[in-house]
């Protein structure tokens, strides 16, 4: 059974963070374990209260799953502070877990900061170094770079500048550009530069959309995918998963997971 690793917080509303990890890796016929970073009080209207777990339990945590289970493939989502951000690139690098997804849970599509400085500048220094994939939407990268980004070229020029902090490939998410009627997200891999467009996906139930794609890009590493056939294979899954999304309590509604194939073809 292949195994991925998600680090990451947890929904008590059961739409993101480690919830929505564990569903997409199960979706792909992952076997899914955890390393609980944090524990919100949520649900599909927002959050009204959460507790970051202390680090040396989070360390605990990736050291009990990684020296008992071949772990193929691991992504981060909340760490919330400095110290959990040190204590889990710490133990990542001691057992060489990879490929790693680093999904940089630092500003909402808002704007609003989610992790303050210190946590930015452990996350620079620390985890992107040894991250395989970078994943920020617009607001993560305008922090990363200290720059807004306003159109396509601007992510082209983010993902490229981005290679400074992370020397692992770089996918700048373009959802929240408002232009034309597909999604596009800018993927840097090595040296070559792609354009990955969807049709626009036009639904209020997008609760777990980014754990979800840096998951199922997760699952595809695991399973010996290159990355850009990963994040191919992932967006697509993520556009079936908005097209089958569901209105759940009496805020945003939820992505749904659906079984997929192993090695399944990304859709046209």
């Amino acid at each position: 059974m292949i195994v991925a690793l998600s680090i990451a917080g947890s929904d008590s509303g059961g739409g993101a963070g480690l919830q929505a990890d564990l569903h997409a890796f199960a979706a792909h016929g992952l076997h899914g374990a955890t390393a609980v970073t944090a524990v919100t009080a949520q649900n599909t209207a927002g959050v009204t209260a959460w507790q970051v777990v202390d680090p040396a339990l989070v360390e605990a945590q990736i050291d009990a799953v990684a020296s008992d289970m071949p772990v193929a493939a691991a992504k981060t989502g909340m760490l919330g502070t400095a110290e959990v951000v040190t204590a889990v690139a710490r133990a990542l690098r001691r057992h060489r877990v990879g490929p790693v997804v680093v999904d940089p849970v630092m500003v909402a599509r808002s704007g609003d900061r989610l992790v303050d400085r210190s946590a930015q500048a452990a996350y620079e220094a620390l985890l992107l170094p040894i991250a395989t994939v970078l994943t920020p939407n617009l607001s993560e990268a305008e922090a990363l770079l200290g720059r807004p980004i306003r159109d396509r070229e601007g992510m082209r020029r983010a993902a490229r500048d981005l290679r400074a902090l992370c020397p692992g490939s770089i996918l700048v998410k373009g959802g929240g550009l408002p232009e034309g009627e597909d999604a596009v997200d800018v993927l840097l891999d090595g040296d070559d530069l792609f354009e990955i467009p969807a049709a626009r996906v036009r639904t209020p139930n997008t609760h777990g959309t980014g754990c979800t794609l840096s998951a199922a890009i997760t699952a595809h590493l695991a399973r010996g995918a290159s990355v850009a056939e990963a994040v191919r294979r992932a967006k697509a899954y993520l556009v079936e998963a908005l097209r089958a999304s569901y209105c759940v309590g009496r805020g945003r509604g939820c992505v749904r997971h659906h079984p997929v194939v192993a090695g399944e073809a990304p859709a046209d």
